[in-house]
C-alpha cells in the first residue's frame, strides 16, 4: 500500500489483468448481444468500451515501465479458468445469472481500490502504484461498479427464486474466482505442466 510490494508480483498481476480485460470485454460483448432491453445493452456497451479507453491506457503504462510485449502472454490457469467460467456464464446462463457472475469484479476491485487509497500514501509521486490506485479509488470506477450492482439488484429483485439462487451462486463463484485470481498473481502461480 506504500509502494513496497514486490514488482515481479504486480509486473506478474499485471500482465495477467490485461489478459483478464479482453475475454471480460468479450463476455460484457457477449451478453450485450443476448439481451433484449436497449438499456441493458447500452450499459454492457459502455462497460466494455471502458475497459479499451480506461484500464488498457493504465495497463499501456505499466507495460512500457516493465517492458511487457503483450504478444508473448498467456493466462495463468487462475486466470484461464476464471475467464472461461464467464464466457460460459455469459453464453450459457440466463441474463440475470450472467450479470451477477460478472458483478464481483466490478465491485471487487472498486472496494480493494478504496481500502489501499485510504491506507496508502498516494500523495507520495514515487509510490510505484499510484495510477492503479487512483483509477480503482476514483470516483468515476466506484460510479460504474455501482451501476453494475444497482443493475444487479434491480435483476434480482425482478427474478424468479430459481433464478435469484442461480444468481447468487454464479455471484460466489466468481467471488471465489476473483479471490483465486489475486492470490495466484501474488504468488506469480503458473502451470505445473
Amino acid at each position: 500500500m506504500n509502494g513496497t510490494l514486490d514488482m515481479e508480483k504486480f509486473k506478474f498481476y499485471i500482465m495477467q489483468d490485461a489478459l483478464y480485460l479482453v475475454d471480460f470485454g468479450r463476455a460484457l460483448s457477449i451478453l450485450a448481444g443476448r439481451c433484449s432491453e436497449p438499456k441493458l445493452i447500452r450499459l454492457l456497451l459502455s462497460f466494455a468500451t471502458g475497459i479499451e479507453s480506461v484500464e488498457e491506457l493504465l495497463h499501456e503504462k505499466y507495460f512500457k515501465l516493465f517492458n511487457i510485449q503483450q504478444r508473448t502472454m498467456e493466462q495463468s490457469p487462475s486466470c484461464l479458468a476464471y475467464t472461461q467460467f464467464l464466457l460460459a456464464k455469459v453464453s450459457l446462463g440466463s441474463i440475470e445469472e450472467a450479470w451477477a457472475a460478472l458483478l464481483p469484479c466490478f465491485w471487487i476491485y472498486r472496494e480493494v481500490g478504496k481500502y489501499i487509497y485510504q491506507q496508502a500514501n498516494t500523495s507520495n509521486s514515487t509510490n510505484p502504484f499510484k495510477d492503479w490506485i487512483d483509477t480503482y479509488a476514483g470516483e468515476e470506477y466506484s460510479d460504474v461498479a455501482q451501476r453494475a450492482i444497482d443493475t444487479t439488484e434491480l435483476l434480482a429483485q425482478q427474478s424468479s427464486e430459481t433464478s435469484f439462487e442461480k444468481m447468487k451462486e454464479a455471484f460466489i463463484y466468481s467471488s471465489r474466482f476473483e479471490y483465486m485470481f489475486w492470490d495466484s498473481a501474488y504468488k506469480q502461480q503458473w502451470w505445473v505442466i
